[in-house]
């Protein structure tokens, strides 16, 4: 009879064990999916750069000028689930990404894999880049292969059980990765200004990755009845802001506040822009003008969000 059990426990340990690994699989795009391999356009490739500020995690904050384009790995992201060190994605064939091809980049930014099959952690706003267009994301790595090769390779994170796990991704992606649709529900007669900036804010410029909370103390995925409502800091200080026309702090900016806001980093009370935020805005200055007003049409477009109580 022991004996008996002791078999059926086995044989459930290896079930469990290999439905675990069956279903937290990474998953590639389809080829059909994929844009056609030297497509991209490096000048085009160059705005998506700035649009998703890939400097403010893969360079060093300390790094001026042209060496901001020296994209080695960043500054430490310290949080409550470990820290994560931004790697090397400059097109150094050993350290970075120069003999990666155009598919191993599409599945890094839409699939969180990276050419070894391992899934990446969310970290890297691989949920807001499933957003973008193919086209787009082969422009994007055409840029990157114009700059600087350095050698170099990141730290590994330091994270503690069971974060270290890296195939179980694979079933937080199954429960919270988004499809490539559209988040938040315009207007019917939302301008043609309003959609492109719902590209912008939702795909590459990933703005919900801070200013949405997450499900699951923090662990899970966006919480997308509260889009882009406010959150906490993900490094623990304080709050990111509810940028809905709902927020407390910009209920009553106007668009062309909003707009002079991302360019110069002044506020209307003639305050300037701190924090983290003051990166992002330096990226989004580089921005051709139309992409500016077309963000702040579509924050001044979407739902109200009310302030959190905490």
């Amino acid at each position: 009879m022991l004996k008996r059990g002791l078999i059926g426990l086995l044989a459930l340990v290896v079930i469990t064990a290999g439905a675990f690994w069956l279903l937290s699989a990474p998953q590639r795009l389809d080829a059909a999916a994929l844009p056609a391999e030297g497509s991209g356009d490096a000048a085009r490739g160059e705005r998506l750069f700035w649009a998703g500020g890939c400097v403010s995690c893969h360079a060093p904050s300390s790094a001026k000028g042209d060496d901001r384009l020296k994209l080695t790995g960043g500054d430490p992201l310290v949080t409550d689930f470990g820290t994560f060190h931004a790697p090397n994605i400059s097109p150094d064939p050993k350290d970075g990404i120069g003999a990666w091809s155009l598919a191993d980049f599409a599945n890094a930014m839409q699939r969180g894999v990276d050419p070894e099959g391992r899934h990446l952690y969310p970290a890297f706003p691989y949920t807001s880049y499933a957003h973008m267009r193919p086209g787009d994301i082969a422009d994007l790595f055409a840029y990157l292969k114009t700059l600087p090769p350095v050698g170099g390779r990141a730290p590994d994170n330091e994270l503690a059980f069971p974060f270290n796990i890296r195939r179980g991704l694979g079933l937080w992606k199954r429960a919270f990765m988004d499809g490539p649709g559209p988040i938040a529900a315009l207007p019917a007669d939302a301008s043609s200004a309003v959609k492109a900036g719902q590209y912008l804010v939702e795909g590459p410029g990933h703005c919900g990755q801070c200013h949405t909370p997450r499900t699951l103390a923090g662990a899970g995925g966006l919480a997308l009845t509260h889009w882009l409502g406010g959150a906490p800091n993900p490094e623990g200080k304080g709050r990111v802001p509810n940028i809905t026309p709902g927020g407390s702090e910009i209920r009553a900016w106007s668009q062309s506040d909003i707009v002079e806001y991302l360019t110069s980093g002044f506020t209307p009370e003639f305050d300037s822009v701190g924090g983290a935020m003051v990166e992002v805005q330096q990226n989004l200055a580089r921005l051709p003008d139309e992409d500016r007003t077309a963000i702040a049409a579509y924050l001044k477009a979407i739902a109200p969000v009310a302030d959190a109580s905490d």
